[in-house]
Protein backbone atom coordinates (compact mmCIF):
# COMPACT_ATOMS: atom_id res chain seq x y z
CA UNK A 1 0.00 0.00 0.00
CA UNK A 2 3.18 2.30 0.53
CA UNK A 3 3.98 1.62 -2.79
CA UNK A 4 0.31 2.51 -4.10
CA UNK A 5 0.91 5.87 -2.19
CA UNK A 6 3.70 6.59 -3.10
CA UNK A 7 3.49 6.18 -6.85
CA UNK A 8 0.41 8.93 -6.72
CA UNK A 9 2.53 11.49 -4.71
CA UNK A 10 5.74 11.53 -6.58
CA UNK A 11 4.46 14.39 -8.85
CA UNK A 12 4.98 18.42 -7.82
CA UNK A 13 1.53 19.06 -8.98
CA UNK A 14 -2.07 17.19 -10.07
CA UNK A 15 -1.30 14.74 -12.89
CA UNK A 16 -3.31 15.77 -15.51
CA UNK A 17 -4.70 14.41 -18.87
CA UNK A 18 -1.95 15.73 -20.66
CA UNK A 19 0.99 14.37 -18.61
CA UNK A 20 2.75 11.30 -19.36
CA UNK A 21 3.75 8.93 -16.61
CA UNK A 22 5.11 5.09 -17.54
CA UNK A 23 3.08 1.97 -17.93
CA UNK A 24 3.78 0.57 -14.35
CA UNK A 25 2.45 3.57 -13.00
CA UNK A 26 -0.38 3.98 -14.88
CA UNK A 27 -1.49 -0.14 -14.03
CA UNK A 28 -0.76 0.81 -10.30
CA UNK A 29 -2.93 3.93 -10.15
CA UNK A 30 -6.12 2.36 -11.86
CA UNK A 31 -5.23 -0.52 -9.50
CA UNK A 32 -6.16 2.00 -6.83
CA UNK A 33 -9.32 3.18 -8.10
CA UNK A 34 -10.25 -0.53 -8.91
CA UNK A 35 -9.85 -1.22 -5.67
CA UNK A 36 -11.55 2.26 -4.23
CA UNK A 37 -14.63 1.37 -6.20
CA UNK A 38 -14.88 -2.09 -5.84
CA UNK A 39 -16.03 -2.67 -2.31
CA UNK A 40 -19.21 -0.42 -3.72
CA UNK A 41 -20.03 -1.89 -7.11
CA UNK A 42 -20.09 -5.34 -5.92
CA UNK A 43 -22.56 -3.91 -2.71
CA UNK A 44 -25.54 -3.69 -4.72
CA UNK A 45 -25.47 -6.83 -6.54
CA UNK A 46 -25.44 -8.77 -2.93
CA UNK A 47 -27.76 -6.69 -1.61
CA UNK A 48 -30.72 -7.13 -5.18
CA UNK A 49 -29.77 -10.52 -5.90
CA UNK A 50 -27.63 -9.79 -9.14
CA UNK A 51 -24.55 -11.64 -10.77
CA UNK A 52 -21.78 -10.34 -9.01
CA UNK A 53 -19.50 -10.94 -12.06
CA UNK A 54 -21.70 -9.14 -14.61
CA UNK A 55 -21.70 -6.21 -11.65
CA UNK A 56 -17.97 -5.79 -12.22
CA UNK A 57 -18.27 -6.03 -16.16
CA UNK A 58 -20.88 -3.87 -16.90
CA UNK A 59 -19.27 -1.37 -14.57
CA UNK A 60 -16.22 -1.59 -16.45
CA UNK A 61 -18.06 -1.57 -20.11
CA UNK A 62 -19.91 1.07 -18.96
CA UNK A 63 -16.92 3.20 -17.96
CA UNK A 64 -15.45 2.44 -21.08
CA UNK A 65 -18.64 3.65 -23.26
CA UNK A 66 -18.85 6.76 -21.03
CA UNK A 67 -15.25 7.71 -21.74
CA UNK A 68 -16.02 7.37 -25.45
CA UNK A 69 -18.83 9.47 -25.52
CA UNK A 70 -17.32 12.36 -23.42
CA UNK A 71 -13.90 11.70 -25.93
CA UNK A 72 -12.01 11.20 -22.78
CA UNK A 73 -12.66 14.59 -21.07
CA UNK A 74 -13.55 13.40 -17.59
CA UNK A 75 -12.20 11.48 -15.12
CA UNK A 76 -14.82 9.31 -13.94
CA UNK A 77 -15.44 5.72 -13.17
CA UNK A 78 -19.13 4.18 -13.25
CA UNK A 79 -19.65 1.93 -10.68
CA UNK A 80 -23.18 0.09 -8.97
CA UNK A 81 -26.00 2.74 -8.18
CA UNK A 82 -27.55 2.31 -4.66
CA UNK A 83 -30.40 4.49 -6.10
CA UNK A 84 -32.19 1.79 -7.95
CA UNK A 85 -31.57 -1.36 -4.44
CA UNK A 86 -35.33 -1.03 -3.19
CA UNK A 87 -37.09 -1.18 -6.55
CA UNK A 88 -34.78 -3.82 -8.21
CA UNK A 89 -34.46 -6.09 -5.72
CA UNK A 90 -38.47 -5.85 -4.80
CA UNK A 91 -38.55 -6.67 -8.96
CA UNK A 92 -35.89 -9.71 -8.62
CA UNK A 93 -38.19 -11.09 -5.84
CA UNK A 94 -41.17 -10.66 -7.61
CA UNK A 95 -40.66 -11.20 -11.50
CA UNK A 96 -37.20 -12.66 -11.40
CA UNK A 97 -33.88 -11.07 -12.68
CA UNK A 98 -34.90 -10.73 -16.53
CA UNK A 99 -38.23 -8.21 -15.95
CA UNK A 100 -35.70 -5.69 -13.58
CA UNK A 101 -33.00 -5.71 -16.46
CA UNK A 102 -36.04 -4.32 -18.61
CA UNK A 103 -36.52 -1.45 -16.00
CA UNK A 104 -33.12 -1.34 -15.93
CA UNK A 105 -32.88 -0.55 -19.72
CA UNK A 106 -35.83 2.16 -19.55
CA UNK A 107 -34.14 3.83 -17.03
CA UNK A 108 -31.19 4.53 -18.83
CA UNK A 109 -33.13 5.35 -21.85
CA UNK A 110 -34.77 8.07 -19.58
CA UNK A 111 -31.06 9.75 -18.86
CA UNK A 112 -31.04 10.16 -22.96
CA UNK A 113 -34.60 11.85 -23.31
CA UNK A 114 -33.16 14.30 -20.47
CA UNK A 115 -30.13 14.80 -22.38
CA UNK A 116 -32.24 16.06 -25.66
CA UNK A 117 -34.09 18.18 -23.26
CA UNK A 118 -31.12 19.89 -22.04
CA UNK A 119 -29.43 20.26 -25.68
CA UNK A 120 -32.61 21.69 -27.00
CA UNK A 121 -34.11 23.58 -23.77
CA UNK A 122 -30.52 24.77 -22.25
CA UNK A 123 -28.83 23.66 -19.09
CA UNK A 124 -30.86 26.37 -16.74
CA UNK A 125 -33.26 23.62 -17.85
CA UNK A 126 -32.35 21.33 -15.65
CA UNK A 127 -31.91 23.93 -12.82
CA UNK A 128 -35.06 25.07 -13.11
CA UNK A 129 -36.27 21.14 -12.67
CA UNK A 130 -34.50 20.43 -10.42
CA UNK A 131 -34.13 23.26 -7.65
CA UNK A 132 -32.25 21.93 -4.33
CA UNK A 133 -35.49 22.36 -2.59
CA UNK A 134 -36.37 19.13 -4.74
CA UNK A 135 -33.12 16.96 -5.40
CA UNK A 136 -32.31 17.76 -1.27
CA UNK A 137 -35.30 15.71 0.17
CA UNK A 138 -35.18 13.27 -3.25
CA UNK A 139 -31.58 12.33 -1.90
CA UNK A 140 -32.54 11.91 1.75
CA UNK A 141 -34.83 9.39 0.47
CA UNK A 142 -32.68 7.36 -1.48
CA UNK A 143 -31.22 6.46 1.73
CA UNK A 144 -33.52 6.38 4.29
CA UNK A 145 -35.87 4.12 2.19
CA UNK A 146 -33.07 1.46 2.26
CA UNK A 147 -32.36 1.66 6.28
CA UNK A 148 -34.77 -1.05 7.09
CA UNK A 149 -32.58 -3.55 5.03
CA UNK A 150 -29.69 -2.60 6.50
CA UNK A 151 -30.85 -2.75 10.10
CA UNK A 152 -33.06 -5.99 9.16
CA UNK A 153 -28.95 -7.28 7.80
CA UNK A 154 -27.53 -6.72 10.64
CA UNK A 155 -30.04 -7.68 13.03
CA UNK A 156 -29.13 -10.94 12.70
CA UNK A 157 -25.88 -10.95 14.11
CA UNK A 158 -25.04 -7.93 15.89
CA UNK A 159 -21.26 -8.37 16.89
CA UNK A 160 -20.39 -8.86 13.26
CA UNK A 161 -22.14 -5.83 11.81
CA UNK A 162 -20.93 -3.74 15.06
CA UNK A 163 -17.22 -5.09 14.04
CA UNK A 164 -17.64 -4.13 10.50
CA UNK A 165 -18.94 -0.38 11.63
CA UNK A 166 -15.98 0.26 13.79
CA UNK A 167 -13.48 -1.08 11.20
CA UNK A 168 -15.38 1.53 8.93
CA UNK A 169 -14.95 4.56 11.22
CA UNK A 170 -11.30 3.71 12.08
CA UNK A 171 -10.52 4.07 8.91
CA UNK A 172 -12.33 6.79 7.59
CA UNK A 173 -11.45 8.55 11.14
CA UNK A 174 -7.57 7.55 11.09
CA UNK A 175 -6.64 6.00 7.65
CA UNK A 176 -3.44 7.59 6.14
CA UNK A 177 -3.16 7.31 2.07
CA UNK A 178 -4.41 4.74 0.36
CA UNK A 179 -5.53 3.09 3.40
CA UNK A 180 -7.94 5.88 4.10
CA UNK A 181 -9.75 5.40 0.35
CA UNK A 182 -11.12 1.98 1.05
CA UNK A 183 -13.21 2.23 4.16
CA UNK A 184 -15.89 0.16 2.47
CA UNK A 185 -13.16 -2.83 1.39
CA UNK A 186 -11.71 -2.77 4.51
CA UNK A 187 -14.71 -3.37 6.36
CA UNK A 188 -16.20 -5.86 4.28
CA UNK A 189 -12.70 -7.91 5.49
CA UNK A 190 -13.09 -7.29 9.16
CA UNK A 191 -16.72 -8.74 9.08
CA UNK A 192 -15.76 -11.76 6.92
CA UNK A 193 -13.25 -12.63 8.89
CA UNK A 194 -15.28 -12.00 12.36
CA UNK A 195 -17.51 -14.31 10.50
CA UNK A 196 -15.34 -17.18 9.39
CA UNK A 197 -14.55 -17.23 13.50
CA UNK A 198 -17.58 -17.62 14.33
CA UNK A 199 -18.31 -20.23 11.81
CA UNK A 200 -21.02 -18.48 9.75
CA UNK A 201 -19.37 -18.98 6.49
CA UNK A 202 -20.45 -21.70 4.01
CA UNK A 203 -17.02 -22.25 1.83
CA UNK A 204 -18.52 -24.94 -0.38
CA UNK A 205 -19.44 -22.65 -3.19
CA UNK A 206 -15.87 -21.12 -3.75
CA UNK A 207 -14.74 -24.81 -4.15
CA UNK A 208 -17.06 -25.52 -6.74
CA UNK A 209 -16.65 -22.91 -8.93
CA UNK A 210 -14.28 -22.43 -11.33
CA UNK A 211 -10.64 -20.41 -11.59
CA UNK A 212 -11.77 -18.24 -14.89
CA UNK A 213 -15.14 -18.39 -16.48
CA UNK A 214 -17.56 -15.75 -18.11
CA UNK A 215 -20.34 -14.21 -15.78
CA UNK A 216 -23.74 -15.31 -15.99
CA UNK A 217 -25.21 -13.30 -18.49
CA UNK A 218 -28.77 -13.02 -18.42
CA UNK A 219 -31.44 -12.08 -21.13
CA UNK A 220 -33.73 -9.10 -20.13
CA UNK A 221 -37.56 -8.82 -20.63
CA UNK A 222 -39.64 -5.71 -20.38
CA UNK A 223 -42.40 -6.09 -17.62
CA UNK A 224 -44.89 -3.02 -17.61
CA UNK A 225 -45.19 -3.10 -13.80
CA UNK A 226 -41.64 -3.47 -13.47
CA UNK A 227 -40.25 -0.85 -15.52
CA UNK A 228 -42.88 1.22 -13.84
CA UNK A 229 -41.18 0.77 -10.29
CA UNK A 230 -37.59 0.69 -11.69
CA UNK A 231 -37.16 3.42 -14.77
CA UNK A 232 -38.72 6.72 -12.29
CA UNK A 233 -35.26 6.02 -10.07
CA UNK A 234 -33.77 7.99 -12.46
CA UNK A 235 -35.03 10.99 -12.11
CA UNK A 236 -33.32 11.06 -8.92
CA UNK A 237 -30.08 9.53 -10.38
CA UNK A 238 -29.71 12.24 -12.66
CA UNK A 239 -29.80 14.78 -9.59
CA UNK A 240 -26.82 12.79 -8.81
CA UNK A 241 -25.00 12.73 -12.05
CA UNK A 242 -25.42 16.44 -12.37
CA UNK A 243 -24.07 16.92 -8.66
CA UNK A 244 -21.09 14.98 -9.70
CA UNK A 245 -20.58 16.82 -12.59
CA UNK A 246 -20.04 20.15 -10.94
CA UNK A 247 -18.14 18.18 -7.75
CA UNK A 248 -15.44 16.77 -10.13
CA UNK A 249 -15.23 19.96 -12.95
CA UNK A 250 -14.82 22.03 -9.33
CA UNK A 251 -11.85 19.46 -8.24
CA UNK A 252 -9.85 19.62 -11.18
CA UNK A 253 -10.43 23.10 -12.44
CA UNK A 254 -12.59 22.48 -15.79
CA UNK A 255 -16.07 22.93 -16.37
CA UNK A 256 -17.57 19.83 -17.40
CA UNK A 257 -20.90 21.12 -18.20
CA UNK A 258 -19.56 23.29 -21.17
CA UNK A 259 -17.67 20.74 -22.34
CA UNK A 260 -17.91 18.15 -23.22
CA UNK A 261 -21.54 19.12 -22.01
CA UNK A 262 -24.28 17.91 -19.61
CA UNK A 263 -25.91 16.32 -22.51
CA UNK A 264 -23.01 14.31 -23.79
CA UNK A 265 -22.22 12.98 -20.47
CA UNK A 266 -25.95 12.26 -19.30
CA UNK A 267 -26.13 9.92 -22.69
CA UNK A 268 -22.94 8.34 -21.47
CA UNK A 269 -24.04 7.73 -18.17
CA UNK A 270 -27.66 6.99 -19.54
CA UNK A 271 -26.66 4.08 -22.19
CA UNK A 272 -24.24 2.60 -19.98
CA UNK A 273 -26.72 1.77 -17.66
CA UNK A 274 -28.92 0.08 -20.52
CA UNK A 275 -25.88 -1.80 -21.49
CA UNK A 276 -25.85 -3.12 -17.78
CA UNK A 277 -29.44 -4.21 -17.70
CA UNK A 278 -28.95 -5.72 -21.26
CA UNK A 279 -26.19 -8.13 -20.02
CA UNK A 280 -27.84 -8.75 -16.35
CA UNK A 281 -26.15 -5.87 -14.24
CA UNK A 282 -26.86 -3.56 -11.87
CA UNK A 283 -27.62 0.39 -13.05
CA UNK A 284 -24.54 2.27 -13.68
CA UNK A 285 -23.85 5.73 -11.75
CA UNK A 286 -20.51 8.65 -11.62
CA UNK A 287 -19.53 7.73 -8.26
CA UNK A 288 -19.41 10.61 -5.75
CA UNK A 289 -16.81 8.40 -4.03
CA UNK A 290 -14.34 9.13 -7.26
CA UNK A 291 -14.00 13.20 -6.47
CA UNK A 292 -12.67 12.29 -3.04
CA UNK A 293 -9.72 9.81 -4.40
CA UNK A 294 -9.35 12.74 -7.68
CA UNK A 295 -9.20 15.04 -4.76
CA UNK A 296 -6.59 13.65 -2.38
CA UNK A 297 -4.51 11.60 -4.50
CA UNK A 298 -4.46 14.70 -7.50
CA UNK A 299 -4.64 11.61 -10.30
CA UNK A 300 -6.68 13.74 -12.43
CA UNK A 301 -5.94 11.63 -15.82
CA UNK A 302 -8.85 10.29 -17.08
CA UNK A 303 -6.73 7.09 -18.54
CA UNK A 304 -6.26 6.09 -14.82
CA UNK A 305 -10.16 5.48 -14.93
CA UNK A 306 -10.23 2.89 -18.23
CA UNK A 307 -7.33 1.31 -16.74
CA UNK A 308 -9.49 0.89 -13.60
CA UNK A 309 -12.55 -0.31 -16.03
CA UNK A 310 -10.12 -2.72 -17.92
CA UNK A 311 -9.29 -4.79 -14.52
CA UNK A 312 -12.92 -5.02 -13.55
CA UNK A 313 -13.58 -6.32 -16.44
CA UNK A 314 -11.04 -8.77 -16.04
CA UNK A 315 -11.94 -9.21 -12.29
CA UNK A 316 -15.61 -10.31 -13.57
CA UNK A 317 -14.19 -13.47 -15.12
CA UNK A 318 -12.29 -14.47 -12.28
CA UNK A 319 -15.03 -16.76 -10.81
CA UNK A 320 -13.35 -18.25 -7.20
CA UNK A 321 -13.47 -14.10 -6.44
CA UNK A 322 -16.70 -14.00 -7.08
CA UNK A 323 -17.97 -16.91 -5.61
CA UNK A 324 -15.86 -15.97 -2.37
CA UNK A 325 -18.65 -12.64 -2.32
CA UNK A 326 -21.43 -14.33 -2.57
CA UNK A 327 -20.43 -16.22 0.43
CA UNK A 328 -20.20 -12.95 2.59
CA UNK A 329 -22.29 -13.24 5.57
CA UNK A 330 -25.89 -10.55 5.73
CA UNK A 331 -24.55 -8.90 8.37
CA UNK A 332 -21.66 -7.91 6.99
CA UNK A 333 -23.42 -6.52 4.02
CA UNK A 334 -25.75 -5.13 7.04
CA UNK A 335 -22.72 -3.19 9.11
CA UNK A 336 -21.31 -1.63 5.80
CA UNK A 337 -25.25 -1.12 4.57
CA UNK A 338 -26.09 1.21 7.73
CA UNK A 339 -22.86 3.47 7.13
CA UNK A 340 -23.89 3.77 3.70
CA UNK A 341 -27.41 4.40 3.58
CA UNK A 342 -27.00 6.80 6.26
CA UNK A 343 -24.05 8.75 4.51
CA UNK A 344 -26.41 9.14 1.32
CA UNK A 345 -29.42 10.48 3.66
CA UNK A 346 -26.85 12.99 5.10
CA UNK A 347 -26.12 14.06 1.93
CA UNK A 348 -29.20 15.19 0.93
CA UNK A 349 -29.36 16.83 3.86
CA UNK A 350 -26.23 19.06 3.15
CA UNK A 351 -27.69 19.76 -0.23
CA UNK A 352 -30.46 21.71 1.48
CA UNK A 353 -28.05 23.15 4.08
CA UNK A 354 -25.06 24.22 1.62
CA UNK A 355 -27.77 26.00 -0.36
CA UNK A 356 -29.71 27.73 2.77
CA UNK A 357 -32.89 26.49 1.87
CA UNK A 358 -35.00 28.53 3.96
CA UNK A 359 -37.73 26.40 5.84
CA UNK A 360 -39.36 29.39 7.11
CA UNK A 361 -41.06 29.80 3.59
CA UNK A 362 -44.51 27.31 3.65
CA UNK A 363 -43.94 25.84 -0.23
CA UNK A 364 -40.70 24.96 1.03
CA UNK A 365 -42.34 22.61 3.72
CA UNK A 366 -44.88 21.40 1.56
CA UNK A 367 -42.22 20.26 -1.05
CA UNK A 368 -40.56 18.70 1.37
CA UNK A 369 -43.33 17.14 3.46
CA UNK A 370 -44.75 15.58 0.63
CA UNK A 371 -41.22 14.09 -0.97
CA UNK A 372 -40.44 12.30 2.35
CA UNK A 373 -43.65 10.77 3.27
CA UNK A 374 -44.47 10.00 0.08
CA UNK A 375 -40.59 8.11 -0.56
CA UNK A 376 -40.28 6.24 2.38
CA UNK A 377 -44.25 5.72 3.06
CA UNK A 378 -43.62 3.59 -0.23
CA UNK A 379 -46.76 4.58 -1.62
CA UNK A 380 -47.22 3.13 -4.99
CA UNK A 381 -50.32 4.41 -7.35
CA UNK A 382 -51.71 1.85 -10.12
CA UNK A 383 -51.76 3.47 -13.61
CA UNK A 384 -53.71 1.76 -16.65
CA UNK A 385 -52.25 -1.31 -17.88
CA UNK A 386 -51.24 -2.93 -14.42
CA UNK A 387 -48.24 -0.49 -14.65
CA UNK A 388 -47.02 0.27 -10.68
CA UNK A 389 -45.52 3.43 -10.22
CA UNK A 390 -44.17 4.81 -6.77
CA UNK A 391 -41.35 4.72 -4.36
CA UNK A 392 -38.65 6.94 -4.89
CA UNK A 393 -39.84 8.14 -8.28
CA UNK A 394 -43.37 9.00 -7.53
CA UNK A 395 -41.82 11.51 -4.52
CA UNK A 396 -39.03 13.18 -7.09
CA UNK A 397 -42.34 13.63 -9.67
CA UNK A 398 -44.82 14.92 -6.67
CA UNK A 399 -41.51 17.33 -6.02
CA UNK A 400 -41.55 18.77 -9.62
CA UNK A 401 -44.69 19.59 -9.92
CA UNK A 402 -45.31 20.98 -6.56
CA UNK A 403 -42.38 22.90 -7.36
CA UNK A 404 -43.24 24.48 -10.68
CA UNK A 405 -47.05 25.20 -8.93
CA UNK A 406 -46.42 27.11 -6.05
CA UNK A 407 -45.31 30.52 -6.26
CA UNK A 408 -42.17 31.64 -4.78
CA UNK A 409 -43.49 34.38 -2.35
Amino acid sequence: MKELTAVSRDFSGPLKEEDRISLWQLLVLGLQHTFTMFGATVLVPLLTGLDVGVALFTAGIGTLFFHVVTKGKVPIFLGSSFAFIAPVALVVKQWGIPAAQGGIIAAGLLYVVMALLIYFLGKDFMERLLPPIVTGPVIMVIGLNLAPTAVQSASQNWAIALIVLVAVAIVSVYGKGFFKLVPVLVGLIAGYVASLIFGIVDLKSIQDAALFAVPNFTFPEFNLSAIGLIAPVAIATMVEHVGDMLAVGATVGKDFVKDPGLHWTLIGDGIATSLAGLFGGPANTTYSENTGVLALTGVWKSQVMRVAAVMAILLANFQKLTAMIRTVPDPVIGGISIVLFGMIASIGARTLVENKVDFTKARNLLISSVIMVIGIGGAVIQLPGGIQFGGVGLAAVLGIILNQLLPQE
